[in-house]
């Protein structure tokens, strides 16, 4: 069990008091260390090791004082030393260590003070050791606890999603195909991120199972994982009492994510290796968006265009999902953070409740980046709602009931059933992070595991299934996402026709997108709710003969009118293959329901940043209507 923070910090007090008078590097070193990470309820030699030979990179050798591969390097003086000649040794080690060993983070000291580098961030935090209780947060990621912070092109996605890649290729190569090697994909990757953030405890038991417990040909392999899966879907009441003593430690997850019976995969020597290569990479700062490409990067080139995906960056779901919603929520809690009167705190929760009762839904959610990414930043500000209402960090709420945000306000359809299982896992993963995050705001162990909440993700056709089956227009809050982009040439019949029974134009059905089909069924779905629009399309849509077919139906038929838009830009992808076009952003309203001002995001460089403008109406062709 997973110390809180509060004990975390009794427990550094004490070790702060107990190791005040500590001050040679040669006798204490070992000691200190292993008091240390007990501060965190973790046993030092269970994840780091003392005295690891390096050859540096001018042919001398060197030890470094703790090693834990991958996350954290450790060098050690006594007191009153130098520490930046600490931390210069310690960059020597660094470039002599294999790309996937390099740690995260650089930790010198000399007993008395604590400097914490963190690589990725580019950050230092130096701590007294009387001050240590204080700043405990910072080793989070000694409990897989930490701040994140996830960027667009990120060269840690990318090199996770070709590891994943080489994994995928091998099973192919070796006959484990379609739906089984699909789903083993899934697991192994929830596997790879709780091995590191800590949904499994200790870190890394994963990682140490397959290397330890697995023969080096990997014969055995897959008979071990096959009893992994079978422990992480069993309750821990109802497993034998004579269960491996390495099973044991995995945790029920629940979910459904390994309940499936699968086929078993074979492995062989190199097979092997290349799971243990994923399983050394660093999963604490991938991001769960990332999981679209993911998927991306092991679908063919033309599987890829028949389907229009188009995986988007976070900055670029950001451009829907801010103006469709989030400006107006942070522009809400802005206004009850800055009152002064009685009612201030109980207005505060009831924003939070409002928070935590809205449904959102994407009819084409692929691999789950926009309901991803969509729940996060509303977690987030849910945080930031809870520290007003509990300023001083003390609860007078359990800690399980902190937060009323889940995954099970997200809805979606989507046609392929490996990434609707995506979906569905990493929006877990990214609760798990925020529930961390939130975490290390109030000092409490905040975990949603066993799984118990899920997202509503369906496996079919959003142009085939009736969306009020999936979610009731009058409980949806928001229709969002990145419809596939397919051009009226590039159509299959079967699109064509469902085109054109949609927009109900008749037999030639016109020359309308294959994503003007979501715009116009979402028109009719929201007819009976209140719910607001906001879509990727190609800009074409925006652009000629199409305005005249598609923008009668949603003006007049449908009585909805733009409220936000941004003009043509560039929408590049983060998967390799690295889709590119040119697209258009349209946020559509009920007409009696709509704002009185629109918002337009015009682009000097289609590949910079965008110019807000207000305006009155907004035309098809996304000029000032009112002249």
């Amino acid at each position: 069990m997973r110390l809180s923070w509060n004990e975390v910090r009794v427990r550094a007090a004490t070790f702060a008091d107990e190791w005040s008078n500590a001050v040679r590097e040669t006798s204490e070193t070992h000691s200190f260390y292993n008091a240390f990470f007990r501060v965190f309820g973790v046993e030092r030699r269970s994840v780091a090791r003392y005295e690891e030979h390096v050859a540096k990179l001018d042919n001398s050798s060197g030890f470094i004082d703790l090693f834990w591969p991958g996350v954290l390097i450790v060098e050690q003086k006594s007191a009153g030393r130098d520490l930046s000649k600490a931390y210069g040794q310690a960059g020597e080690y660094f470039d002599a260590l294999k790309e996937r060993d390099r740690p995260r983070y650089i930790l010198v000291s000399d007993f008395q003070t604590f400097e914490l580098h963190d690589l990725d961030e580019r950050t230092e935090v130096r701590s007294s050791l009387k001050d240590l209780p204080a700043h405990v947060e910072h080793f989070g990621f000694i409990l897989g606890v930490q701040k994140r912070t996830f960027r667009d092109q990120d060269p840690a996605n990318i090199k996770a999603a070709e590891l994943v890649g080489r994994l995928h290729d091998a099973l192919h190569a070796a006959n484990y195909r379609g739906h089984d090697l699909e789903r083993f994909l899934v697991r192994i990757v929830f596997c790879l991120f709780a091995d590191d953030t800590g949904i499994f405890e200790p870190r890394d038991i994963f990682l140490e199972f397959i290397e330890t417990r697995t023969s080096e040909d990997g014969a055995d392999l897959g008979p071990w994982l096959r009893q992994v899966f079978e422990v992480l879907n069993s309750p821990e009441e109802e497993r034998s009492p004579l269960l491996d003593e390495d099973l044991a430690r995995f945790p029920y997850v629940n979910g459904d994510l390994f309940r499936e019976h699968l086929r078993t995969p074979s492995f062989n020597a190199s097979m092997r290796e290349a799971l243990l290569d994923v399983c050394r990479f660093d999963w604490s700062n991938i991001s769960p968006a990332i999981f679209g490409a993911l998927f991306q990067s092991v679908m063919e080139p033309e599987q890829r265009r028949a389907q229009g995906a188009h995986y988007t960056t976070e900055k670029n779901i950001l451009k829907v999902i801010e103006p469709l919603f989030m400006d107006d929520l942070r522009a809400e809690f802005k206004h009850l953070k800055s009152r002064k009167d009685s009612r201030r705190r109980t207005d505060l929760r009831r924003f939070q409740e409002k928070l935590g009762s809205m449904r959102f839904f994407d009819p084409a959610c692929g691999c789950g980046n926009f309901l991803i990414i969509a729940y996060r930043e509303l977690r987030q500000l849910e945080i930031e709602v809870l520290k007003e209402i509990h300023p001083n960090r003390q609860l007078d709420a359990l800690a399980e009931e902190l937060s009323l945000v889940d995954v099970d306000q997200f809805y979606g359809i989507e046609l392929g059933e490996f990434p609707a299982r995506i979906a569905e896992t990493a929006m877990w993963m990214m609760d798990h992070i925020m529930n961390n995050r939130l975490s290390l705001e109030f000092g409490q162990t905040y975990v949603r595991i066993p799984l118990e909440s899920s997202p509503h993700i369906m496996h079919g056709d959003a142009l085939e299934v009736d969306w009020q089956e999936v979610l009731p227009p009058e409980k949806c809050s928001f229709v969002f996402g990145n419809p596939p982009f397919i051009g009226a040439k590039f159509q299959t019949a079967e699109q064509r026709a469902q085109v054109r029974r949609i927009a109900a134009l008749g037999k030639s059905g016109g020359t309308l997108d294959y994503v003007t089909a979501w715009f116009i069924k979402a028109g009719d779905y929201v007819q009976e709710g209140s719910a607001r629009i906001g879509f990727v399309a190609t800009n074409s849509i925006t652009q000629g003969e199409q305005v005249a077919q598609l923008w009668p139906i949603l003006l007049d038929r449908l009585k909805l009118e733009i409220a936000f838009a941004h003009r043509t830009f560039a929408w590049g992808s983060d998967a390799r293959g690295k889709a590119h076009v040119h697209v258009a952003i349209l946020g559509v309203d009920q007409r009696d329901r709509a704002g009185a001002e629109k918002r337009l995001f015009s682009y000097t460089d289609i590949n910079g940043e965008p110019e807000e403008s207000r305006h009155a109406v907004l035309s098809p062709y996304l000029f000032d209507a009112a002249g």
